[in-house]
């Protein structure tokens, strides 16, 4: 069972259901666009706007520019994909592992153990020779997806707000420095980031090569993040809950545990009246 990252060459030998989840945030249609023209051969597709995030208030579980839908609903998605409780699955995209990350979250949220990201994403299955096809996606035999106990954490604004300041949270904000800082931004209608957030952008878990840096190298920098705070304390945010999880995922390879997310994170905060807003 592989639950965190997979190789190229592990996922070679195993059976499993692959799903790109390759976006772009600015342009909706990016991402199919992209995966009809070239994906892993068999994989299927998860948008990042419909399948992985909701817009109908009755379905969503939070606020914010990409809303949880419920996991009720979810597991309906999990299941026309030909997901079960038993099916190992595999994420990945051509975006820095970035939007990946959503789905693997997702799935743990759902309770279900046995999904990791494809590490290095679809580059490094094209450079080791993985087959690739185009076009749309084949359709699954449906079955029926049977929601368990979360693995994740799950944190609301209220939450949020309640702990701020508190030794018990320690907010890590994944945006860009410039968004974080409050120089820029190109989504929401405030700039800069909770009181007290911590910046770490989600890229900077990777190496050169575009791969996850080592457990030991990614433990080292956390620690210096962290300057002594406690990992456990630790809530991920970003803009939308999107870019946050690929340092939720970077926390538990380090072997840091698993930290929570804040989903609805700075898109959600920031249209929230009443909260405080920091910028530099």
């Amino acid at each position: 069972m592989y639950t965190t990252l997979i190789s190229v060459e592990q996922l070679k030998a195993i059976s499993a259901v692959v799903i790109d989840c390759s976006a772009d945030l600015a342009q909706p249609l990016a991402g199919r666009a992209q995966f009809e023209e070239q994906h892993i051969a068999g994989a299927l597709f998860a948008d990042i706007n419909t399948d992985l995030a909701t817009h109908d208030p009755a379905l969503a579980v939070n606020g914010g520019r990409h809303p949880l839908p419920s996991r009720e609903h979810f597991a309906l998605w999990l299941g026309a994909c030909g997901i079960s409780e038993h099916t190992q699955v595999v994420v990945y995209d051509r975006q820095g592992m970035n939007y990946c990350g959503r789905l693997w979250w997702m799935l743990k949220w759902c309770g279900h153990e046995a999904v990791a990201v494809l590490d290095g994403g679809l580059q490094a299955w094209v450079a080791a020779g993985g087959a690739l096809t185009s076009g749309p996606a084949l359709p699954m035999a449906a079955t029926e997806f049977h929601l368990r106990t979360p693995l994740v954490v799950l944190k609301h604004t209220a939450e949020v707000f309640a702990d701020m300041g508190r030794p018990a949270q320690t907010i890590v904000d994944a945006r860009a420095p410039a968004r974080y800082k409050g120089e820029t931004e190109p989504f929401d209608p405030v700039a800069g980031h909770i009181p007290g957030a911590l910046n770490r952008p989600f890229n900077t878990n990777l190496n050169a090569q575009g791969f996850m840096k080592s457990p030991d190298e990614l433990a080292a920098e956390f620690a210096v993040l962290l300057n002594g705070r406690d990992a456990s304390s630790v809530v991920h945010h970003c803009g939308s809950g999107i870019s946050a999880v690929p340092n939720v995922l970077a926390m538990e390879v380090a072997g840091l545990g698993t930290t929570a997310l804040y989903a609805g994170s700075w898109s959600e905060w920031c249209n929230t009246p009443g909260l405080p807003c920091a910028q530099a």
